[in-house]
């Protein structure tokens, strides 16, 4: 495999990523609006470090599946963790829609609960492929776990 198409890759892997978290803030609409007018619990960052560490984040998760993308793997082995990979993407993309939008924060945090479980195995399938790529997704997972203290302050506050 030629390093042009190497980089072709991670590129559409990166995009596919951010075009997940793209999905998400126009199913979420305004969130800054919604954002300021609720209680919000201690620790809660100011709104404007959510697209920062949201774009990050979707970096690594690109960069993670095209490692596997581009793994020696068995391809019955890739496609398992790339499924993972985007039923997690789809089920992220819906987190702001019910927190947001519908302003469902009972729902949205056992939705949370169902993401961190699928990001958990999506990483645990990465890992076992390729190291590296497992690693990649720790920091979305300990983001997903502050996301959890928030949604779950949000939900008593409000």
């Amino acid at each position: 495999m030629d390093r042009k198409l190497k980089w072709g890759r991670l590129a559409l892997c990166i995009l596919a990523a951010l075009a997940a978290g793209g999905l998400g803030a126009l199913l979420g609409g305004d969130f800054s609006d919604s954002y300021s007018r609720m209680y919000k619990p201690l620790l809660s960052p100011p709104g404007w470090v959510f697209p920062v560490v949201w774009t990050a984040l979707y970096v690594l998760m690109g960069v993670a599946s095209c490692q596997i993308w581009q793994s020696e793997a068995s391809a019955p082995r890739k496609k398992r963790a790339l499924t993972l990979y985007a039923v997690q993407l789809g089920m992220n993309a819906l987190w702001p829609l019910l927190f947001f939008r519908l302003s469902a924060y009972l729902a949205a945090f056992i939705w949370l609960l169902l993401l961190l479980l699928a990001v958990w195995l999506c990483a645990v399938s990465f890992r076992y492929i390729q190291k590296s790529a497992g690693s990649l997704l720790t920091p979305y997972l300990l983001w997903l776990c502050f996301a959890l203290y928030l949604n779950l302050g949000v939900y008593l506050l409000n």
